[in-house]
């Protein structure tokens, strides 16, 4: 059968994966980053809850005889099934589902889908994979040529995670096991996207460091990875950028340094210990602050990720976070406004919490006023700011970063808007 993949705009892992396993069994498949499709038969990857709002998305899987969603979507498949005009979706783990589900179509008998039957959705449910070692990924030609923050490509290294932040897909979708793939797995893989030109990679999981966990941190078999993985693109070629702060130490801080681009990205997420428990990160700001001590006293770089308007930030917990960022002075800063993907335990939350106290929908009265943003927009806006200035060497924001920074706190408050207003119509299957 003739298969199109499509993972629009950026070329995931996943599809990367089915499309191997599609080619093993004899289909003739196509990977595309375009929303085009001249195969029998469709598969649509998507990771973001917005793309199920775009017009241009939705308009494609109208077009398509045949088509198939997946990706983490898939974790509240009645909002997938009602936006968009498709067969079938994959809830969960698709290697032993999505082949099944393009020769056969969807069925009863498939784990892990979901589909109209007779008016109503009808869900099997979803079985983890075990072993992950798989075939060859379908490497398009163009991955080489992809940049995502600054990688070609992120590959996989293992599943699940041991936290259980309430924003967090990872444990819902993958479970709270850690799975691994196994290291000849890992890097004949690499070696042939090297062959076919891909020079620089991500190693991804959730929290790099617990690549081989069994009942602890299986330090050797993560530094073992990096070592040899460098080995194959060189140092300067490879990242390691999701870590858990209670998950580092100098052994693999000092790994990092040697056999990476030296950076690590920690989910700090807020200074106050308070909306940290409330976000149930498993962390407070000291252990925050030092791990990002150590790790600078490692000679590694940190980015952190913060999350604002979060239900039940006050100005003192915002405040909380700009005072940490001045006493870390992050090499890099990412703010994001809380959004409530379908599935995890905010989403809930923010459908129960009163929309009059929500900041999403509350105006900017402070310093921002004439921009016209919501209050969670305006400390989205101001974070990004703010982040520049602590920096060892503070960066002067010139007018291009400005509004570069304006333009995307407005996309996060509209699209996290949109997501509420899913999440409203879709409230009786919200986690």
């Amino acid at each position: 059968m003739k298969v199109t993949i499509v993972s629009p705009k950026i070329y995931t892992y996943g599809p990367l994966i089915l499309g191997g396993i599609l080619k093993e069994r004899g289909h003739t498949v196509t990977i595309t980053r375009d929303l085009r499709s001249d195969g029998e038969a469709t598969l649509l990857s998507l990771f973001s809850t917005s793309q199920l709002l775009d017009p241009e998305i939705r308009k494609f899987a109208k077009s398509c005889p045949q088509i198939y969603v997946g990706g983490p979507v898939g974790l509240v498949p009645e909002i997938v099934l009602g936006e968009l005009e498709v067969d079938a979706v994959v809830m969960g783990e698709g290697e032993e589902v999505v082949a099944r589900v393009v020769e056969k179509g969807p069925s009863a008998e498939i784990p892990g889908v979901a589909f109209h039957q007779e008016g109503k959705v009808v869900k099997t449910k979803p079985e983890p994979v075990e072993p992950l070692d798989h075939v060859m990924p379908l490497i398009p030609e163009d991955l080489k040529s992809q940049n995502v923050r600054g990688a070609n490509v992120y590959i996989e290294t293992h599943r699940g995670c041991l936290g259980g932040c309430t924003f967090c897909q990872v444990p819902r979708f993958f479970g709270r096991s850690i799975r691994s793939r196994s290291l000849e797995n890992i890097l004949d893989e690499v070696r042939e996207m090297k062959r076919m030109g891909v020079s620089r990679v991500a190693v991804s999981g959730g929290t790099g460091s617990l690549f081989g966990y069994g009942k602890e941190v299986n330090k050797e078999a993560f530094i073992t990875l990096l070592r040899s993985l460098a080995e194959i693109l060189g140092p300067r070629n490879l990242s390691v950028p999701d870590m858990r702060v209670d998950f580092v130490d100098e052994e693999i801080l000092e790994a990092v340094r040697r056999y990476t681009i030296g950076w690590v990205f920690f989910g700090i997420e807020s200074g106050s210990e308070k909306m940290l428990k409330k976000m149930k990160k498993g962390t407070t700001p000291e252990k925050n602050l030092e791990a990002v001590e150590l790790a600078h006293s490692c000679g590694v770089k940190v980015g952190g990720s913060f999350i604002v308007g979060y239900p039940g930030e006050s100005e003192e917990d915002y405040q909380a976070t700009l005072d940490f960022m001045d006493e870390a002075m992050l090499e890099d800063v990412f703010s994001s406004v809380a959004e409530p993907i379908p599935g995890t335990p905010l989403a809930r939350l923010a459908l129960d919490y009163p929309k009059g106290e929500n900041l999403l929908y509350q105006d900017h009265l402070g310093d921002y006023r004439a921009l016209k943003l919501s209050e969670a927009e305006a400390r989205c806006f101001n974070l990004m700011l703010h982040g520049q200035n602590c920096k060892l060497i503070p960066k002067i924001v010139d007018d291009r970063m400005y509004s570069a920074f304006l333009e995307e706190a407005r996309t996060q408050g509209r699209d996290v808007r949109r997501v509420m207003d899913l999440l409203e119509k879709y409230k009786d299957h919200v986690a």
